[in-house]
């Protein structure tokens, strides 16, 4: 998801050439087996850094709670966590910084997906694999992305709302464009409301995944325009409380089936989603695999490590492996749609943390 809750801009645009990467997947034998490469790096071990965008946000609070029972079940040694407080620089030093303590591999979650290059032509300088969560680079080598298909968070925000609102104002809630996450959130809900629901008129607040604006531009778009119908969070983490706060500031916040309901649809997966579909205040969510993220994107850094290689496909763990328009490999990991009817499913990773 997402990514920040107070932007910094990074001005560092280092340009580089596209690289394809070198790491591994539990690819099916259909899609090509794994190999070994000629720089077979640390042979799969040594100390690991995984570098986090922010902490302020119930997901990430979540992700990285799992990345030390995740490196335990995957062999993998990490160095405790970093987090760059939603600051695109700071992020480039922190990854200076693990190069300098001596990692052999890194787990990158971008805050700029432009921006993100200047680290990552550091750790290829260094001849350290990286992995990248959640965000994918606009260039800059990385081994692999572990990332959910975020095109479809926002095709999947749009059948929603067009299939239970039908006409009228609906207002999305978007993240930073900065990042690859908000721009495919974002073009994706608009053009497929262009598309199928044209009865259904989009306005859009730019909150660069920030609370207090999204807060404050809602409480103004509602000002003028009291007939909203629907809402669409691109970040249940950030956006989930300052929404509905603002909504029961302006007597607007009324339970699912009754009269003057607002149809919500988040994204993100976490608990307090999940109590919020329960409540009857948001209707559904998007859950991002925080569990997964960790998951995988250890046991990729791992075989990156060793030296391994992968090819597009589907995998053994339910995803498929693509190769993005820059020529970067990204495993598309299972994003489901989580509403009333499957809001207590027991394999949701939002109701396994406590």
């Amino acid at each position: 998801m997402p990514a920040s809750t107070v932007r910094k801009r990074s001005r560092s645009r280092i340009t580089g050439a596209v690289a394809l990467a070198a790491g591994a997947s539990l690819v099916l034998a259909a899609c090509g087996s794994t190999k070994d490469t000629a720089s077979a790096g640390s042979g799969g071990t040594g100390r690991v850094g995984v570098i986090l965008p922010l902490l302020t946000s119930p997901f990430w609070q979540s992700y990285n709670d799992y990345v030390p029972r995740m490196a335990k079940s995957e062999g993998v040694q990490v160095l405790k966590t970093v987090n760059s407080n939603s600051d695109p620089a700071q992020q480039i030093t922190d990854i200076d910084n693990e190069l300098t303590q001596g990692v052999k591999g890194l787990v990158v979650a971008p805050l700029d997906s432009a921006a993100v290059q200047a680290g990552l032509d550091q750790a290829e300088r260094k001849g350290v694999p990286v992995v990248a969560v959640d965000v994918a680079p606009d260039k800059g080598k990385v081994a692999m992305v572990v990332r959910a298909d975020n095109v479809a968070y926002g095709e999947k925000a749009c059948d929603y709302l067009g299939q239970h609102v039908g006409s009228g104002k609906v207002v999305q809630i978007m993240g930073d464009l900065a990042s690859v996450n908000g721009r495919d959130r974002s073009e994706a809900f608009r053009s497929c409301v262009k598309k199928k629901y044209p009865k259904l008129k989009v306005l859009e607040i730019p909150a660069k995944w920030e609370s207090d604006t999204a807060a404050a531009k809602l409480d103004t778009l509602l000002g003028a325009n009291p007939d909203i119908k629907g809402i669409y969070l691109q970040a249940g983490g950030v956006y989930l409380a300052p929404a509905l706060q603002t909504l029961k500031a302006k007597n607007m916040l009324e339970p699912a089936g009754q009269k003057g309901h607002i149809a919500i649809v988040s994204n993100d997966g976490i608990p307090q989603e999940f109590d919020a579909i329960r409540k009857g205040q948001i209707d559904a969510t998007v859950s991002q695999p925080a569990d997964a993220y960790a998951k995988y994107g250890l046991y990729y850094i791992k075989a990156a490590m060793a030296g391994k290689t992968f090819k597009p496909g589907p995998t053994d763990h339910g995803s498929t492996i693509v190769r993005l328009p820059s020529g970067i490999l990204e495993d598309q990991l299972p994003a489901p749609l989580v509403t009333k009817a499957n809001v207590d499913d027991p394999k949701l990773w939002g109701n396994t943390v406590g």
